[in-house]
């Protein structure tokens, strides 16, 4: 068996893994556009903000290739993939053959189409190269202000790692608040109200229409609403799209707004899967495909993906969106539906201290918690995600479920036996 992934993050170390522990012997190759040893995406803000160095970007051993037997293809592009040949053809010339295919590509910036987005200073931020480069361009410029495009979770890492650097930052979100997507009205307020203690300038409600230079250098950048932003830097952090410019439209391929898979991850084409960040994987809440991209969703697939290209039938148990991040030092989790319509099936629990600087709030669906937020006060998170995936009926302790006292000593006993003994809880 010739195994064949198509990059090299969280879902082909899942496939990696999976494939050497029913199949020890069968080739497998890596061929990646990015020249680094696998690496922890998410430190990536770290690495810029200088509280991570170098040496503790790598997600797994640096023996890792070489224990598992895998042929590594670093920096190496790939252009296209044929199907039919079973081959996937490399810049430069070249091809690779296979007898099963994993596409794990990831996602790719997005950047809007205006004028001046190819000034020197104008960069994205979701790759350790990335990371290299606006450092290099801070240091040598010497930057003092910038401007960060997109204020939701990307957006916000980045604006704390610049703050890091004693950089004074301007956050632009097209949407009337910061972390629309991921916050309710009320955390994302709090959320402000963090980064304006910290100098930290929202403009939300409008968009950047051009990026003027000076001697080819980003020197401001003009809004939708005409205001004038000065900054040396600018920032595109708007978010992520599957990658999926490889795939021809005439492979058989089949992509929505992500490589279609099924609960096995393979495509719609015979011995080709896909997993991470370019598929539409199943939302167990929505009870939809669609795509999130987190991290540990990418490695869970990986992971179903390999099991299945060795033969070993595994299906993909599903997920819903998981997001933990801290604003300028205060903790934040958000899991599942946490801003529902206005419906009379949903039911808010919340508790929201001001002066604390606290809120915690559950959305329930029919007495099954399907969503939470937590901001500043996250113990306990790990309990309410494992009661999201595991559907549970809420109502025999629905009332203490944000009392100061809730915890497992507070389910039922078969329900907390099956949570300590059982698969596990992960935020």
């Amino acid at each position: 068996m010739r195994y064949l992934i198509i990059g090299n993050s969280a879902a082909a170390v899942g496939a990696v893994e999976a494939i050497r522990h029913y199949d020890r012997q069968s080739a497998i190759t890596i061929v990646a556009d990015e020249p680094h040893h696998v690496y922890s995406r998410p430190l990536i803000s770290y690495l810029l903000g200088g509280t991570v160095d170098e040496t503790r970007m790598h997600y797994r051993p640096e023996d890792f290739y070489e224990r598992n037997d895998v042929e590594t293809m670093l920096g190496v592009e790939v252009t296209q993939i044929d199907v039919r040949a079973k081959t996937v053809s490399l810049a430069g010339g070249g091809q690779v053959g296979y007898d099963r295919l994993l596409i794990s590509t990831g996602g790719k910036p997005f950047v809007p189409p205006l004028p001046g987005a190819d000034l020197l200073g104008v960069y994205t931020f979701t790759t350790w190269q990335d990371a290299r480069r606006i450092d290099h361009y801070i240091d040598d410029n010497r930057v003092e202000s910038a401007l960060v495009v997109g204020g939701g979770l990307i957006g916000l890492k980045t604006t704390e790692a610049l703050i890091e650097r004693g950089i004074a930052v301007t956050i632009v979100e097209l949407a009337d608040r910061i972390l629309s997507t991921t916050f309710d009205r009320t955390a994302s307020k709090m959320a402000e109200s963090i980064l304006r203690q910290h100098q930290v300038e929202a403009r939300t409600g409008t968009t950047v229409e051009e990026i003027i230079g000076r001697t080819g250098r980003v020197d401001h950048a003009v809004l939708r609403d005409g205001e004038r932003i000065d900054c040396d830097l600018v920032l595109f952090a708007i978010g992520v799209r599957p990658n999926t410019g490889l795939i021809p439209a005439d492979s058989g391929i089949a992509i929505e707004r992500g490589i279609c898979v099924d609960r096995h991850m393979q495509t719609t084409i015979d011995d080709v899967y896909a997993a991470g960040d370019c598929v539409q994987a199943y939302d167990m809440l929505i009870d939809a495909c669609r795509p999130i991209a987190i991290w540990p969703n990418a490695y869970r697939q990986g992971y179903v993906a390999g099991c299945n290209m060795a033969g070993v039938d595994k299906r993909y148990e599903g997920s819903f969106p998981m997001n933990s991040i801290e604003v300028c030092g205060v903790p934040t989790i958000s899991v599942g539906l946490t801003d529902p319509p206005r419906d009379e099936d949903y039911e808010i629990i919340d508790k929201y201290d001001r002066d604390a600087l606290v809120y915690k709030k559950l959305v329930l669906y029919h007495n099954q918690l399907v969503g939470a937020i937590f901001v500043g006060d996250i113990d306990r998170a790990g309990i309410y995600t494992g009661l999201i995936r595991d559907g549970v009926d809420v109502r025999p302790f629905k009332e203490h479920l944000l009392s100061g006292s809730f915890g497992l000593i507070s389910l039922p006993r078969d329900l907390r036996k099956h949570m300590v003994v059982g698969e596990g809880i992960e935020v």
